[in-house]
């Protein structure tokens, strides 16, 4: 696809290659290199222990039994005083998913935004967020389409995240464990067709060269239509990786990653007196030709792990990315009183973002009498560097929006880009240097303690290219987490947990700041959680987790001001919810993954003339549930079922009702969807696989970005998917 050239390269040149910063990395990472090449005598001692390995995280089928990223070390589940859920490659490969939105289907307390169909917005505990992805503990928070056919696993933290993750992770977050080579030789593929076009082909291959090297390459094509008319997307993806074992007590892992995603931004349709209008779901509100996006990736990834021969556990890692994306739509807004005709408005906007991240980690046990401890001790640097620059669309040169009939709405009024009085054109440079500690205390067979602290310095400096203004902040972060477990039996752990994290006034994507925010404080998120992690059977796990998340320092309306005009820092949101989950293989023939949230999130401010106290948050349905099960009938063939159930929810914020705003809140109706599949093993080397999406037709609205941008959910669809490996 041709895409619009991007205003971006017109903004001011990128800063990225700071001398301070980026030094200060490369001296790191050489210090941390040679630190394990002057270790005495490693290569003698290589038959001492077993092999280090990144992905050795041990799930089988369904079942998950560590998250290495959660603590940093190696810990079991059961173990991290936290609510985490992992989707597991079979757990992906038998849903046939395809995107991050599709592997968190069956996740309780997790959803996900329309993000004006130009990215992903996940919604955690009712904290909605566009910036905290992570790909093997690094973040990765450009807004765009994440695919997964280099990951090996997903995991979703609930639960402000900072002492490990740093900024933002308030609500939640999302890691990608990527695939890395391996000594085990195979070739596997996947081709996938099914509705509305949907074409895809994925390869992984990997080969050892000798006993200490090995490569690996992940690849992605996909050419896929949709549903929703006019709509479709083209991605392509490669990402080869090589490893190094030069002894059991090394690995260095290099990686690189070039991925393209090009589709029609979809906003979906408008609303009408409080509920979604009348259409047919394949309506496009707007115009689709004129509503391109396109995302561009280029990533290194470095990583070096040693253990010395006192157990010391070194791990470094290192990622650069380049990121450039542009996206244009044409879109829905209010319908007139009438219910005859809706407005359409356009824009556009270029986004250029360059970010090096490298992390330190030392961990290294210890006893002090007869209690255990495992300790990290690590430190992260990073700097990223962002040009943005946006336009306002003019409809035949000379109007911001056009009028057109509710029965036909759409566009093809030639549209003029150009910039308006307040579109953006900026550039930012950010930077953190962290600090950070852990102790895992080990007081009894029953009594575990983690507790943890992190500093971090987190710099921003945002300059304004259009009028001149240069912003600069420096926040300084300390974020605490404390866990406690008790273990009445070794399948059980019954634990609470405190944890704190901060999201900067520059906000997700670092863009936010202005003369009336600089000085404002972070806004700060405490979380309150207890719960239990029942290892059921050996591959079973069952979760339940009871939680309150207080989000403070939000800007809100004063309450002895009666203009409603200024504002002040406030307690502005609480949720609180309770979780359960299910995951694992019941027998060898049955596997499950899901389970049940129930979530409350209200403001407890007036945030705005119309978001008044005790409003309910947007987008938070306040029961769900989700049951994906697999069950193999005999080793040829198996059958696969999932049930998702979601009550109403409000498309944005709930809002007062005026005289002159007599319909301010839209309500989207609870649905119940039900996927099924079928499993056919037509050899040792061959499997092929049918996958049903909304089996039963049913006629429901996904999500929302506003009451006027609605998806509607899909009508039912087929994948048929082959999956081969030698």
């Amino acid at each position: 696809m041709n895409m619009p050239s991007s205003p971006r390269r017109h903004v001011v040149a990128p800063r990225f290659a700071q001398p301070s910063i980026v030094k200060a990395i490369q001296l790191l990472a050489a210090g941390a290199t040679v630190a394990i090449c002057t270790t005495p005598a490693w290569s003698q001692s290589g038959g001492s222990l077993p092999p280090v390995t990144v992905t050795s995280e041990g799930d089988q089928g369904y079942s998950a039994k560590r998250a290495t990223t959660a603590t940093k070390t190696d810990t079991l589940l059961r173990d991290t005083p936290q609510s985490i859920s992992v989707i597991t490659a079979d757990e992906m490969r038998d849903r046939a998913v395809q995107s991050i939105a599709e592997a968190a289907r069956y996740v309780p307390g997790v959803g996900f935004a329309q993000g004006e169909g130009n990215r992903e917005t996940p919604i955690f505990r009712g904290i909605s967020t566009t910036g905290d992805f992570f790909i093997d503990g690094i973040r990765d928070d450009v807004q765009y389409y994440r695919d997964l056919y280099n990951i090996e696993r997903v995991e979703i933290f609930k639960g402000p995240n900072a002492m490990v993750f740093g900024r933002g992770a308030t609500g939640g977050l999302i890691n990608r464990v990527s695939k890395q080579a391996e000594w085990t030789p195979f070739y596997a593929g996947s081709v996938t067709l099914g509705s509305n076009s949907n074409r895809r082909l994925t390869v992984d291959l990997n080969q050892p060269i000798n006993d200490q090297l090995s490569f690996r390459l992940n690849g992605l094509y996909e050419n896929s239509k949709s549903y929703r008319d006019g709509v479709w997307l083209e991605r392509s993806g490669i990402n080869p990786t090589i490893s190094w074992r030069p002894s059991a007590k090394t690995l260095v892992t290099l990686g690189y990653e070039h991925f393209k995603d090009s589709r029609i931004a979809d906003r979906g349709i408008t609303s009408y007196r409080g509920v979604p209008v009348v259409t047919d779901p394949s309506t496009f509100f707007g115009n689709a030709a004129g509503s391109p996006t396109g995302s561009t990736l280029d990533a290194f990834n470095a990583l070096v792990e040693h253990e010395f021969d006192n157990g010391v556990l070194l791990r470094n890692r290192t990622r650069w990315s380049n990121q450039d994306k542009f996206y244009q739509n044409v879109f829905p807004g209010a319908v007139n009183n009438a219910g005859t005709s809706v407005a359409l408005s356009a824009y556009n906007n270029a986004t250029s973002r360059k970010s090096i991240f490298n992390q330190t980690d030392l961990t290294f046990s210890l006893n002090t009498g007869a209690v255990k401890h495992k300790l990290l001790v690590g430190a992260e640097l990073g700097q990223q560097d962002t040009d943005n620059f946006r336009n306002t669309g003019f409809f035949n040169n000379t109007a911001t929006s056009v009028t057109v009939p509710l029965a036909f709405p759409t566009t093809y009024a030639p549209v003029v880009y150009r910039q308006a009085a307040t579109d953006a054109n900026n550039s930012g440079k950010a930077t953190v240097a962290a600090l950070y500690v852990q102790d895992q205390i080990e007081l009894s067979p029953q009594f575990q303690v983690i507790a943890g602290l992190r500093y971090d310095q987190f710099k921003v400096d945002f300059r304004n290219n259009r009028s001149g203004d240069r912003f600069k902040t420096t926040d300084d972060l300390v974020s605490p987490r404390l866990g406690v477990i008790y273990k009445p039996v070794e399948q059980l752990s019954l634990y609470a947990n405190y944890s704190i994290a901060y999201q900067p006034r520059a906000g997700d994507q670092l863009s936010s700041l202005s003369l009336s925010t600089q000085a404002l404080k972070p806004e700060k998120f405490k979380n309150y959680e207890i719960g239990a992690k029942w290892d059921v059977l050996p591959n079973l796990a069952a979760t339940a987790a009871l939680y309150r998340l207080d989000r403070s320092n939000v800007v809100v309306l004063d309450p002895t001001d009666p203009t409603n005009t200024r504002t002040i820092l406030s307690d502005g949101q609480r949720t609180q919810g309770f979780e359960l989950g299910l995951s694992g293989n019941i027998t060898p023939a049955w596997s499950v993954a899901g389970g049940y949230s129930y979530t409350d999130s209200k403001f407890k401010a007036d945030t705005s003339a119309t978001i008044r106290a005790g409003a309910t948050v947007g987008q938070v349905p306040k029961h769900t549930f989700a049951l994906w099960n697999r069950y193999d009938f005999t080793p040829m063939w198996g059958a696969g079922l999932g049930v998702i159930h979601q009550t109403r929810m409000f498309a944005s914020s709930e809002q007062i009702v005026t005289a002159a705003a007599p319909f301010p809140n839209v309500v989207l109706p609870g649905y119940t969807r039900v996927d099924a599949a079928l499993f056919f093993t037509l050899s040792k080397k061959l499997q092929m696989q049918v996958n049903v999406e909304n089996l039963f037709n049913r006629r429901y609205f996904l999500n929302a970005n506003s009451n006027t941008n609605i998806t509607p959910g899909s009508p039912r669809a087929f994948r048929v998917s082959l999956n081969a490996k030698f």
